[in-house]
């Protein structure tokens, strides 16, 4: 087992145990819920440094704890999976106590960071970060784990709508849905690997409950959810033409990402996974972005 890494050469080793680089998925959907938040509120899309800069804080310390969060409840399993046992925690490259400082470390900066937007997103603080933390939980007892993956990300635009505005309202609730469905159809997806292995451990998960080709089709199902849902909510916020270029172009995504996968080829998970859905976030985005600038 390799030894536990200090100092700044820790650094390297976090950002991978926390997959930073997989904060494309969600952080672009909050910055959607900030922008259209603060048309709402004030009539332009642009809250101000301070309110941004918090949203950014509060999302990254909140996805961060979540992942520290689930490679402690995981090292074990971790240790025993081929795919995983390379990890932080089971290749001895971070320690238990190490993990569990930067755990507790990232829920103290969310926490701080949510009640410093307003008293709403302060108060919603620790129920946002249960959600988060649940995915963890709910693969050892239910194959809907998926939708709870999906949950912890969908919140991110409702998060930040919060964060700018101080209040819960409809208009954002259709891009939570949206988040929702996409991600656990993209999580189906990525968890068609571990099929087997879930089997012989007792994990749940949708590949290990009703077969990978039923959960591949509910996959598809839920990214057509999913892409209605993104157009409900633009209808709903008046957005204009750009917007729902950028719909189109990731319902495109979603159907590319879907004809490379198939229950006896996973040789295309990857890029499914990380470099499709991230150009599905991002780009949504972008065209988000322009279609905020033009008005």
């Amino acid at each position: 087992m390799a030894t536990a890494v200090r100092g700044t050469q820790a650094l390297r080793v976090y950002l991978e145990m926390i997959k930073f680089e997989h904060s494309i998925f969600a952080l672009p959907f909050a910055m959607i819920g900030m922008m259209w938040g603060s048309r709402e509120l004030s009539g332009t899309p642009w809250p101000g440094w301070a309110k941004f800069a918090l949203i950014v804080v509060a999302m990254v310390t909140c996805r961060s704890a979540a992942m520290a969060f689930n490679r402690i409840a995981d090292r074990d399993i971790d240790a025993v999976n081929p795919r995983t046992k390379m990890r932080a925690i089971p290749a001895g490259l971070l320690s238990l106590r190490q993990v569990n400082v930067f755990f507790f470390a990232s829920c103290i900066l969310f926490v701080a960071a949510a009640f410093a937007l307003n008293p709403l997103a302060g108060a919603l603080s620790p129920v946002a970060l249960l959600v988060t933390l649940g995915y963890s939980v709910a693969k050892r007892f239910t194959p809907l784990c998926h939708l709870v993956l999906g949950l912890s990300l969908g919140i991110a635009p409702a998060a930040a709508w919060i964060g700018v505005t101080g209040k819960l309202q409809l208009p954002i609730l259709p891009i939570v849905g949206a988040v929702i469905g996409w991600t656990a159809g993209f999580d189906i997806i990525y968890s068609l690997q571990d099929e087997q292995f879930d089997r012989d451990t007792g994990l749940r998960s949708l590949p290990q409950t009703i077969g990978g080709a039923n959960a591949l089709l509910l996959s598809r199902v839920l990214h057509l959810v999913a892409v209605g849902c993104l157009i409900w909510g633009g209808l709903l916020v008046h957005a204009g033409g750009w917007y729902f270029v950028g719909v189109y172009c990731a319902g495109a995504l979603l159907i590319y990402e879907q004809s490379l996968v198939k229950p006896a080829d996973l040789s295309r998970v990857n890029l499914a996974f990380f470099t499709l859905n991230g150009f599905v976030s991002l780009g949504l985005f972008l065209f988000a972005l322009v279609d905020q600038v033009v008005r």
